[in-house]
Protein backbone atom coordinates (compact mmCIF):
# COMPACT_ATOMS: atom_id res chain seq x y z
CA UNK A 1 0.00 0.00 0.00
CA UNK A 2 1.04 3.69 -0.56
CA UNK A 3 2.30 5.61 2.33
CA UNK A 4 1.32 9.32 2.09
CA UNK A 5 1.94 12.45 4.49
CA UNK A 6 0.16 15.17 5.81
CA UNK A 7 1.88 18.22 7.41
CA UNK A 8 -0.81 20.10 8.69
CA UNK A 9 -2.77 21.69 11.69
CA UNK A 10 -5.24 19.48 13.36
CA UNK A 11 -9.42 20.77 12.93
CA UNK A 12 -11.10 20.16 15.75
CA UNK A 13 -14.59 19.63 13.88
CA UNK A 14 -13.18 17.31 11.52
CA UNK A 15 -13.84 19.10 8.01
CA UNK A 16 -10.37 20.30 7.35
CA UNK A 17 -6.62 20.09 8.17
CA UNK A 18 -5.38 16.86 9.29
CA UNK A 19 -8.62 14.89 9.31
CA UNK A 20 -9.86 15.96 5.79
CA UNK A 21 -6.64 14.64 4.44
CA UNK A 22 -6.77 11.84 6.30
CA UNK A 23 -10.15 10.93 5.05
CA UNK A 24 -9.44 11.51 1.53
CA UNK A 25 -6.10 9.84 1.54
CA UNK A 26 -8.40 6.70 2.63
CA UNK A 27 -10.59 7.36 -0.48
CA UNK A 28 -8.02 6.50 -2.23
CA UNK A 29 -6.66 3.73 -0.94
CA UNK A 30 -3.88 5.42 0.50
CA UNK A 31 -2.38 5.02 3.97
CA UNK A 32 -2.37 8.16 5.69
CA UNK A 33 0.33 9.55 8.29
CA UNK A 34 0.13 13.13 9.81
CA UNK A 35 2.45 15.56 10.80
CA UNK A 36 0.61 18.03 13.08
CA UNK A 37 1.84 21.73 13.01
CA UNK A 38 -1.08 23.19 14.95
CA UNK A 39 -4.17 22.46 17.21
CA UNK A 40 -7.62 24.19 16.69
CA UNK A 41 -10.58 24.74 18.55
CA UNK A 42 -13.23 25.01 15.64
CA UNK A 43 -16.72 24.04 15.04
CA UNK A 44 -18.48 24.72 11.96
CA UNK A 45 -19.06 28.50 13.14
CA UNK A 46 -15.44 29.57 14.08
CA UNK A 47 -12.47 28.83 14.91
CA UNK A 48 -12.56 30.34 18.78
CA UNK A 49 -8.37 29.10 19.56
CA UNK A 50 -5.58 27.50 18.27
CA UNK A 51 -1.72 26.82 19.73
CA UNK A 52 1.20 25.93 17.02
CA UNK A 53 3.38 22.72 18.32
CA UNK A 54 6.76 23.27 18.88
CA UNK A 55 9.00 23.26 15.64
CA UNK A 56 10.97 20.05 17.27
CA UNK A 57 8.38 17.96 17.75
CA UNK A 58 6.86 18.82 14.34
CA UNK A 59 10.00 17.38 12.99
CA UNK A 60 9.97 14.44 15.46
CA UNK A 61 6.62 13.53 13.57
CA UNK A 62 7.81 13.30 10.54
CA UNK A 63 11.11 11.92 10.86
CA UNK A 64 9.13 9.18 12.87
CA UNK A 65 7.29 8.00 9.98
CA UNK A 66 10.02 8.69 7.61
CA UNK A 67 12.34 6.63 9.46
CA UNK A 68 9.53 3.65 9.53
CA UNK A 69 7.62 4.21 6.19
CA UNK A 70 8.69 4.93 2.51
CA UNK A 71 6.67 8.35 1.44
CA UNK A 72 5.50 8.15 -1.78
CA UNK A 73 3.41 11.73 -1.98
CA UNK A 74 3.33 14.17 1.19
CA UNK A 75 1.61 17.52 1.19
CA UNK A 76 1.63 20.52 3.46
CA UNK A 77 -0.85 22.49 5.02
CA UNK A 78 -1.60 24.95 8.17
CA UNK A 79 2.28 25.45 9.10
CA UNK A 80 1.37 28.01 11.25
CA UNK A 81 5.03 30.12 11.19
CA UNK A 82 8.39 30.67 10.99
CA UNK A 83 9.94 28.53 12.63
CA UNK A 84 7.61 25.63 11.47
CA UNK A 85 8.22 26.60 7.83
CA UNK A 86 11.71 26.41 8.23
CA UNK A 87 11.97 22.98 10.06
CA UNK A 88 9.74 21.34 7.58
CA UNK A 89 11.55 22.87 4.51
CA UNK A 90 15.26 21.44 5.95
CA UNK A 91 13.74 18.19 7.11
CA UNK A 92 12.26 17.67 3.68
CA UNK A 93 15.36 18.64 1.58
CA UNK A 94 17.61 17.02 3.89
CA UNK A 95 15.13 14.07 3.23
CA UNK A 96 15.36 14.36 -0.50
CA UNK A 97 11.12 13.88 -0.54
CA UNK A 98 9.82 13.54 -4.47
CA UNK A 99 5.71 14.49 -4.69
CA UNK A 100 5.77 17.38 -2.63
CA UNK A 101 2.14 19.33 -2.81
CA UNK A 102 2.26 22.59 -0.98
CA UNK A 103 -0.85 24.12 -0.12
CA UNK A 104 0.00 27.74 0.79
CA UNK A 105 -2.43 28.20 3.79
CA UNK A 106 -1.84 31.99 4.55
CA UNK A 107 -5.48 33.77 4.16
CA UNK A 108 -8.43 32.95 6.31
CA UNK A 109 -11.77 32.71 4.47
CA UNK A 110 -12.78 36.39 6.16
CA UNK A 111 -9.27 37.79 4.24
CA UNK A 112 -7.14 37.98 7.16
CA UNK A 113 -3.81 37.16 6.76
CA UNK A 114 -2.74 34.17 9.08
CA UNK A 115 1.24 34.63 8.67
CA UNK A 116 3.58 37.50 9.19
CA UNK A 117 5.53 38.59 5.68
CA UNK A 118 8.74 36.67 7.01
CA UNK A 119 6.49 33.44 7.11
CA UNK A 120 4.98 34.50 3.66
CA UNK A 121 8.66 35.17 2.25
CA UNK A 122 10.18 31.61 3.52
CA UNK A 123 7.20 29.58 1.68
CA UNK A 124 8.91 31.15 -1.53
CA UNK A 125 12.39 31.15 -0.66
CA UNK A 126 12.24 27.53 1.23
CA UNK A 127 9.17 25.31 0.00
CA UNK A 128 8.05 26.22 -3.25
CA UNK A 129 11.44 25.09 -5.18
CA UNK A 130 11.22 21.55 -3.48
CA UNK A 131 7.75 21.39 -4.27
CA UNK A 132 6.57 19.06 -7.21
CA UNK A 133 3.29 21.20 -7.39
CA UNK A 134 1.92 24.24 -5.43
CA UNK A 135 -1.86 24.85 -4.58
CA UNK A 136 -2.67 28.50 -4.20
CA UNK A 137 -6.54 29.83 -3.84
CA UNK A 138 -6.48 33.61 -5.36
CA UNK A 139 -6.23 35.61 -2.36
CA UNK A 140 -3.09 33.24 -1.47
CA UNK A 141 -1.88 33.73 -4.91
CA UNK A 142 -2.64 37.43 -4.42
CA UNK A 143 -0.47 37.80 -1.05
CA UNK A 144 2.45 36.26 -2.91
CA UNK A 145 2.45 38.13 -6.08
CA UNK A 146 1.39 41.14 -4.48
CA UNK A 147 -1.25 41.86 -7.16
CA UNK A 148 -5.38 41.63 -7.15
CA UNK A 149 -6.41 38.82 -9.34
CA UNK A 150 -9.73 39.43 -11.05
CA UNK A 151 -10.40 37.32 -13.93
CA UNK A 152 -9.21 33.72 -15.45
CA UNK A 153 -6.67 35.70 -17.97
CA UNK A 154 -5.28 37.05 -14.69
CA UNK A 155 -4.73 33.69 -12.90
CA UNK A 156 -3.09 32.46 -16.24
CA UNK A 157 -0.78 35.15 -15.38
CA UNK A 158 -0.48 34.75 -12.02
CA UNK A 159 0.41 31.08 -13.07
CA UNK A 160 2.94 32.14 -15.45
CA UNK A 161 4.58 34.34 -12.48
CA UNK A 162 4.87 31.72 -9.96
CA UNK A 163 6.69 29.40 -12.87
CA UNK A 164 9.42 32.44 -13.62
CA UNK A 165 9.70 32.74 -9.36
CA UNK A 166 10.93 28.91 -9.77
CA UNK A 167 7.69 27.14 -8.88
CA UNK A 168 7.85 23.24 -11.49
CA UNK A 169 4.05 23.48 -11.50
CA UNK A 170 1.42 25.47 -9.81
CA UNK A 171 -2.57 24.69 -10.34
CA UNK A 172 -4.10 28.53 -8.92
CA UNK A 173 -7.89 27.62 -7.71
CA UNK A 174 -10.57 29.80 -8.76
CA UNK A 175 -13.23 29.29 -6.63
CA UNK A 176 -13.26 32.92 -5.39
CA UNK A 177 -14.55 34.37 -8.60
CA UNK A 178 -17.70 34.84 -9.40
CA UNK A 179 -19.12 31.68 -11.80
CA UNK A 180 -18.28 28.56 -12.86
CA UNK A 181 -15.24 27.32 -10.60
CA UNK A 182 -12.25 27.23 -13.05
CA UNK A 183 -8.47 26.62 -11.89
CA UNK A 184 -5.32 26.89 -13.86
CA UNK A 185 -2.63 24.32 -14.11
CA UNK A 186 0.80 25.23 -15.27
CA UNK A 187 2.50 22.09 -15.43
CA UNK A 188 6.04 22.72 -16.06
CA UNK A 189 5.57 23.44 -20.14
CA UNK A 190 1.83 24.24 -20.75
CA UNK A 191 -1.30 25.75 -18.72
CA UNK A 192 -4.20 23.71 -18.14
CA UNK A 193 -7.79 24.87 -17.30
CA UNK A 194 -10.08 22.97 -15.88
CA UNK A 195 -14.39 24.21 -15.43
CA UNK A 196 -16.62 22.23 -13.15
CA UNK A 197 -20.35 23.68 -12.55
CA UNK A 198 -20.49 25.55 -9.58
CA UNK A 199 -22.38 23.55 -6.46
CA UNK A 200 -25.19 25.45 -4.45
CA UNK A 201 -24.33 24.66 -0.94
CA UNK A 202 -22.73 26.55 1.96
CA UNK A 203 -21.09 23.42 2.79
CA UNK A 204 -17.50 24.20 1.39
CA UNK A 205 -15.14 23.71 4.30
CA UNK A 206 -12.52 21.91 4.06
CA UNK A 207 -12.30 22.03 -0.03
CA UNK A 208 -8.63 23.69 -0.23
CA UNK A 209 -7.13 20.46 1.99
CA UNK A 210 -9.06 17.98 0.37
CA UNK A 211 -8.61 19.01 -3.45
CA UNK A 212 -4.61 19.04 -2.37
CA UNK A 213 -4.94 15.80 -0.28
CA UNK A 214 -6.66 14.08 -3.49
CA UNK A 215 -3.75 15.44 -5.91
CA UNK A 216 -1.23 14.31 -3.32
CA UNK A 217 -3.12 10.56 -3.26
CA UNK A 218 -2.31 10.68 -6.91
CA UNK A 219 0.96 11.38 -7.51
CA UNK A 220 1.46 8.77 -4.65
CA UNK A 221 0.75 6.34 -7.44
CA UNK A 222 2.90 7.48 -10.12
CA UNK A 223 0.27 9.75 -12.28
CA UNK A 224 1.68 12.81 -13.64
CA UNK A 225 0.34 16.74 -12.16
CA UNK A 226 -1.81 17.22 -15.07
CA UNK A 227 -3.65 13.38 -14.46
CA UNK A 228 -3.74 14.17 -11.33
CA UNK A 229 -5.31 17.75 -10.90
CA UNK A 230 -8.17 16.62 -13.35
CA UNK A 231 -8.86 13.46 -11.40
CA UNK A 232 -8.59 15.13 -7.83
CA UNK A 233 -11.30 17.86 -9.35
CA UNK A 234 -13.83 15.22 -9.99
CA UNK A 235 -13.47 13.51 -6.82
CA UNK A 236 -13.34 17.03 -5.22
CA UNK A 237 -16.98 18.08 -6.90
CA UNK A 238 -18.51 14.79 -5.73
CA UNK A 239 -17.66 15.67 -2.49
CA UNK A 240 -19.14 18.53 -2.01
CA UNK A 241 -22.04 17.45 -4.11
CA UNK A 242 -22.62 15.25 -1.58
CA UNK A 243 -21.64 17.78 1.16
CA UNK A 244 -23.40 17.91 4.97
CA UNK A 245 -24.27 19.84 7.60
CA UNK A 246 -23.24 18.24 11.23
CA UNK A 247 -23.60 21.51 12.61
CA UNK A 248 -24.83 25.07 12.36
CA UNK A 249 -22.32 26.45 10.16
CA UNK A 250 -20.33 25.61 7.14
CA UNK A 251 -20.15 22.06 7.15
CA UNK A 252 -17.38 19.68 5.42
CA UNK A 253 -17.41 17.87 1.74
CA UNK A 254 -18.54 14.11 2.28
CA UNK A 255 -14.71 12.19 1.58
CA UNK A 256 -15.59 8.96 1.61
CA UNK A 257 -18.47 9.86 -1.01
CA UNK A 258 -20.63 7.67 -3.68
CA UNK A 259 -17.70 8.34 -6.21
CA UNK A 260 -14.71 7.13 -3.62
CA UNK A 261 -14.74 4.01 -5.55
CA UNK A 262 -14.38 5.11 -9.02
CA UNK A 263 -11.75 8.04 -7.25
CA UNK A 264 -9.76 5.16 -6.68
CA UNK A 265 -10.27 2.75 -9.48
CA UNK A 266 -8.85 5.54 -11.52
CA UNK A 267 -5.91 6.09 -8.71
CA UNK A 268 -5.03 3.26 -8.57
CA UNK A 269 -5.50 1.81 -12.94
CA UNK A 270 -7.52 -0.67 -13.96
CA UNK A 271 -5.84 -3.50 -13.07
CA UNK A 272 -6.71 -2.91 -9.60
CA UNK A 273 -9.98 -4.06 -7.68
CA UNK A 274 -11.64 -0.99 -5.93
CA UNK A 275 -12.51 -1.55 -2.16
CA UNK A 276 -15.35 -0.15 -0.83
CA UNK A 277 -15.54 1.90 2.05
Amino acid sequence: MKVALSIAGSDSGGGAGIQADLLTFAAHGVHGTCAITAITAQNTVAVTAWQAIEPRMVRAQIEAVADDMTLSALKTGMLANSAIIEVVASVIAARGFENLVVDPVMVAKSGDRLLDPAAELLYLERLFPLAALITPNIPEAEALLSRTIRSVDEMKDAARSFARLGCRAVLVKGGHLDGDPTDILWDGSRLHEFVTPRIDTRNTHGTGCTYSAAITARLAFGHDIETSVRGAKQYLTAAIQESYSPGKGHGPVRHLNSGAAAALARATGPHKKPRVY
